[in-house]
C-alpha cells in the first residue's frame, strides 16, 4: 500500500528546496514548479523504474518538456542520488550543471535536453519509438505545459504516437490554465483538451493534478496499443497561497515579508 503521508511530506520539501534555489538565484520559475510537485513525486518516488541508477540503460525515462520548471526536477534528481547535492546554490550560474533549462550534457539524470517548449513531447515520443523498435521494457513519461501544446510539433507528436501505437508512452499535461503573462484560455484555447486527444486516438484520464489518489489511480492503468494521456488539472503556485492562480507568478520572485510567508506556508520557519 502507498504511503501518501510520506508523498505529501515529500512534495512538500522539494516545494522549500525550489524556493531555496529560485531565490539564490535571482532568477527561476516557482509557479510552474510547483504545479507538478505532487506529479514528480509520485513518478520519482514510486511509479517510476529508476534501475541502479542514473545511468541505467533499463530505467525508465522522463521528460521535462516545459524546461523552465527545471528547479523542481533538480530538487529531485538531487533528493533521489542522481545529481550531487553541492550543486543545490548552483542554480542558473555559469558553468553549473544546474542550467536555467535542463541540459543533459552537464546534469546527471537528464534523459534529454529542454526548454525549446514542444520539442520534449517529440523526443519522449522518439524515445518510446526506439524502446519499442529494441523490444526493451523501459517507458516514456513526460509532462507538458498546457500553454506549450500551442506548438505545433506537439501535434505532430501526437499523431506519431498514435501511429506507431506507442503504449509505452505516457504524456502528463500540466493543465493550469495559465502561461508567460495571461490564462491560456485568453491566449490560444485548448477548450476540452481531453476531447481533442481522444480524436489522436489516445486513452485520456483527467485528474486532479494534486491528489495523489486520482494521480496513481490515472498512472497504474494501462491501454494496450494506445498512448496514454494524463490531464492533470493543477494550480500554479500551489502550496503557497498569495502564489496560487497568479499568472504574475510564472516567472516573479517573492520579497521581503512575501518571503517569510511563503515559507511558513511552506513549513518553515524562515531564517531559523
Amino acid at each position: 500500500m502507498r504511503d501518501f503521508d510520506f508523498l505529501r511530506e515529500k512534495a512538500r520539501q522539494l516545494r522549500v528546496e525550489t524556493l531555496d534555489m529560485v531565490l539564490k538565484a535571482g532568477s527561476g520559475h516557482i509557479g510552474g514548479s510547483f504545479s507538478i510537485a505532487e506529479l514528480l513525486t509520485a513518478l520519482y518516488y514510486d511509479k517510476m523504474n529508476l534501475g541502479t541508477g542514473a545511468n541505467d540503460p533499463e530505467r525508465d525515462r522522463f521528460v521535462l518538456s516545459k524546461g523552465h520548471a527545471n528547479p523542481i526536477l533538480y530538487a529531485v534528481l538531487m533528493d533521489i542520488g542522481f545529481a550531487p547535492k553541492d550543486a543545490k546554490d548552483t542554480l542558473r550560474r555559469y558553468g553549473s550543471i544546474f542550467q536555467g533549462h535542463p541540459d543533459s550534457s552537464k546534469c546527471p539524470g537528464l534523459d534529454c535536453s529542454t526548454g525549446s517548449l514542444g520539442q520534449g513531447v517529440s523526443i519522449a515520443t522518439g524515445m518510446a519509438l526506439g524502446l519499442k523498435k529494441q523490444n526493451r521494457p523501459g517507458k516514456v513519461y513526460v509532462i507538458t505545459g498546457d500553454g506549450e501544446l500551442q506548438e505545433g510539433i506537439c501535434w505532430e507528436a501526437f499523431m506519431s504516437a498514435n501511429a506507431f501505437k506507442l503504449d509505452n508512452l505516457t504524456i502528463i499535461i500540466d493543465r493550469n490554465r495559465l502561461q508567460l503573462s495571461a490564462p491560456t484560455e485568453e491566449t490560444n484555447p485548448l477548450d476540452s483538451v481531453e476531447d481533442k486527444l481522444r480524436s489522436f486516438n489516445f486513452a485520456v484520464d483527467s485528474i486532479d493534478g494534486h491528489d495523489f489518489a486520482q494521480i496513481f489511480d490515472a498512472l497504474d492503468r494501462t491501454y494496450e496499443g494506445k498512448p496514454h494521456c494524463i490531464v492533470a488539472n493543477t494550480i500554479k503556485g500551489k502550496g503557497v497561497s498569495f502564489m496560487e492562480n497568479g499568472v504574475k507568478w510564472h516567472g516573479a520572485l517573492p520579497s521581503g515579508d512575501e518571503i517569510v510567508a511563503a515559507y511558513r506556508e511552506l513549513g518553515v520557519d524562515y531564517g531559523k
